[in-house]
């Protein structure tokens, strides 16, 4: 479509990333859960079967909700609703380790089970529907390496294979409301509103 006047041009022009902010929902994990993480993160890099970077342990987290760059304006109606939202704590317990695709490994995960996540996560979805689309299809999941290049997939995956983390457990009683800002060093995320479980 052509634009006619520099009221279209500014009409169509980016958002100023300084209006807006790029958020997630998410909840935080245990300090077992962060202590096994690190260890199964120390032994991947030991055996050194990948070019890539490792979550810093401060910033692991299981990601319920991904929203993007938002206005100020989404933001403050996206806490409205996920005040809303009506749960009893969550019992988790750390899974098995793997990737979501062998032919184009980019993320290494582990899971996190519970029937209660994936409840919660649909309430979000429920909650913020007419602002946000629903997920297709989540996956309850902390990731804990971004892939590069494996030059040798066939010893990565048998490797991963060999990994059994701790089955550690641990009760969730609130979800966080996330900023993440991008840097060279890695993503900074600042929780904006906790949100606790009645």
């Amino acid at each position: 479509m052509k634009l006619n006047s520099e009221k279209d041009l500014e009409s169509k022009a980016p958002t100023n990333s300084k209006e807006t902010s790029r958020c997630f929902i998410a909840f935080d994990l245990s300090r077992e859960c962060r202590q096994e993480i690190q260890k199964i993160q120390d032994l991947l890099k030991k055996k050194g079967l990948f070019l890539g970077r490792f979550t810093d342990p401060e910033n692991l987290h299981l990601t319920l909700k991904f929203l993007g760059e938002i206005s100020e304006e989404q933001l403050l109606k996206v806490k409205k609703r996920l005040k809303e939202i009506k749960m009893l704590e969550l019992h988790c317990e750390l899974g098995e380790v793997g990737v979501f695709s062998k032919s184009f490994i980019k993320i290494v995960w582990i899971q996190l089970n519970g029937r209660s996540i994936f409840e919660l996560q649909k309430q979000i979805d429920q909650q913020l529907l007419g602002l946000f689309e629903k997920e297709i299809r989540f996956m309850s999941h902390i990731t804990i390496a971004r892939v590069k290049n494996v030059p040798d997939k066939k010893s990565f995956f048998e490797y991963l294979k060999s990994i059994k983390p701790k089955p550690v457990k641990f009760i969730v009683k609130s979800f966080v409301l996330k900023k993440s800002e991008l840097f060279l060093e890695g993503p900074h995320y600042t929780d904006l509103e906790e949100f606790d479980f009645d």
